[in-house]
C-alpha cells in the first residue's frame, strides 16, 4: 500500500524512492520499545527466504496506538502523512493520525529520496482490527513472524488478506505465487476463511487448490 501523491505535495518535486533493506530498518529501528514488523512485497520474500522480486519502496507496520513512539524515535527525520484527497502533508511532532491516515513517507531530510513508509495497523486492546472489516481480527501476537536473523516481518497469510484487494496489482499476483505454496494448512485455511469474509462474492485466491473447505 502507498500514500497518494498530489501536485502540491513534497514527493512532486522529489519523489525518489532508494528504499531501506529490511536488514537496514532492523538497525533503524534498534532499540524501539513497540512492535514492528516489515510489511508488503518484502514481508513476502522475508517468509520465502529469497527475494523474488524488485522492491520499489519498504514498507513497516506499526499499530496505530504506537505511531508516537516510533515518531519520537525516528527524532528529526523528514516524516509526511498520507491524507487523502489532499496527498502528502507534514507529520507534526506530537500528532496523533486519527483513522482514515494510513501511511507515513518518510526520509531523513527534505531533499533526501523517500525509504520507506510507515503503515498504521488498527487495534483494540490485545487485537488486531482489518481496516475494511472490522470483523476480521486476531491477536496481536500472530500478527507477526521472525526470520533467523531477527527481522521482524507480517505474517504471510495476514500481508496476502492486505494485497486481495479488488484491483490486484501484478505485484500482488507475483506475491500470491510465491507464498501460496509455503503456506501451512492453518495459515491456508485462515486466509481462505478471511477472503470469504471479506469478499462474499468470491475472491480468486480463495478458490485455489488445496484450501480447505
Amino acid at each position: 500500500m502507498t500514500g497518494t501523491v498530489g501536485p502540491q505535495d513534497p514527493a512532486s518535486h522529489n519523489g525518489e524512492w532508494d528504499p531501506l533493506h529490511p536488514d537496514e530498518v532492523l538497525r533503524l529501528l534498534d532499540g524501539l520499545a513497540v512492535p514492528w514488523w516489515i510489511a508488503g512485497g518484502w514481508a513476502i520474500d522475508l517468509f520465502v527466504g529469497k527475494q523474488t522480486r524488485v522492491h520499489a519502496d519498504t514498507d513497516v507496520l506499526v499499530l496505530r496506538r504506537d505511531q508516537l513512539a516510533v515518531q519520537r524515535h525516528l527524532g528529526a527525520w523528514n516524516l509526511f502523512a498520507a491524507e487523502k484527497p489532499l496527498g502528502l502533508r507534514p507529520w507534526l511532532p506530537g500528532e496523533y493520525l486519527t483513522r482514515g491516515i494510513h501511511d507515513i513517507w518518510c526520509r531523513r531530510h527534505p531533499t533526501g529520496p523517500w525509504l520507506l513508509q510507515l503503515m498504521l495497523a488498527e487495534d483494540h486492546e490485545d487485537e488486531w482490527v482489518f481496516r475494511r472489516n472490522p470483523t476480521i481480527t486476531g491477536p496481536i501476537a500472530d500478527l507477526g513472524r521472525r526470520t533467523p536473523d531477527g527481522v521482524p516481518y507480517l505474517a504471510p497469510e495476514i500481508q496476502l488478506l492486505y494485497k486481495a484487494r479488488v484491483e490486484r496489482q501484478p505485484k500482488d499476483e507475483a506475491d500470491f505465487a510465491a507464498a501460496w505454496p509455503l503456506l501451512d494448512d492453518t495459515a491456508r485455511r485462515w486466509l481462505t476463511q478471511a477472503l470469504r469474509t471479506a469478499y462474499p462474492q468470491g475472491h480468486p485466491w480463495g478458490r485455489r487448490e488445496g484450501v480447505a473447505t
